[in-house]
């Protein structure tokens, strides 16, 4: 099996960083003087854009998780991500999860879940970057990945919820309910617990960027070919 060392994937995402950037089409929803700038795109348009920028946050968070894992995680340990106390944080949020549930539920319903969960990670991202800010031998690349994923989540909301306005005419949900300060910290950790606790983090999200390309993506299959969407 071909694979590469941290070194030559720290060597090709430096090298593909900037690339990838400047394939993002830019994704300005904020509210400006009581409008929104995306309140002009087509819905269309708005529904490709906020697709391209949830593609882009599933592609980093892999390559962050992959990074990270292969720097700090020692090979034993990287199947106990799951185990008790290493639960995800988005676990008891009412999001399908089944290929049949997906299925069912409806538009609003797939717009909704994708809300949710961008909300739900914004706080665990903030505390990310500092938490990755401690390691001695976090490479930039790996700082400057969390920072972006964070700055397009919040992109990604914006758009998502000016897409609910449009597609639904609805107002926008309030953020689902998160224990406040869940990620602040009296104490300094044990480092392994806070590496097991960063790994864990890193890999729910990116299993939840997943869900939020995919329910998007879903969402556009139904405007276009609504009885073939698998």
């Amino acid at each position: 099996m071909n694979t590469m060392t941290v070194k030559q994937q720290v060597v090709w995402a430096a090298l593909l960083w900037p690339y990838l950037l400047t394939m993002s089409v830019p994704l300005d929803c904020r509210e400006e003087q009581g409008s929104s700038s995306c309140i002009s795109i087509s819905q269309e348009k708005l529904l490709d854009r906020v697709i391209q920028h949830a593609e882009l946050i599933y592609r980093v968070s892999e390559e962050s998780c992959s990074m990270f894992e292969e720097m700090f995680v020692p090979f034993p340990l990287r199947l106990q991500r799951n185990q008790a106390g290493y639960a995800c944080i988005t676990k008891a949020l009412p999001i399908p999860s089944s290929k049949s549930e997906i299925q069912q539920i409806s538009d609003k319903w797939l717009l909704h879940s994708v809300l949710m969960l961008v909300q739900s990670w914004i706080e665990p991202l903030v505390y990310l970057q500092t938490t990755l800010d401690r390691y001695d031998d976090a490479p930039d690349m790996l700082l400057n990945k969390t920072k972006w994923v964070y700055e397009k989540l919040i992109s990604l909301e914006q758009g998502v919820v000016v897409l609910i306005k449009k597609m639904l005419d609805e107002g926008t949900l309030t953020a689902p309910y998160m224990e406040q300060g869940i990620f602040q910290e009296d104490a300094q950790p044990e480092m392994l617990e806070s590496v097991m606790r960063d790994y864990t983090l890193l890999s729910c999200f990116k299993k939840d960027a997943h869900k939020m390309e995919s329910f998007l993506k879903l969402l556009k299959c139904r405007q276009t070919d609504k009885y073939n969407c698998a």
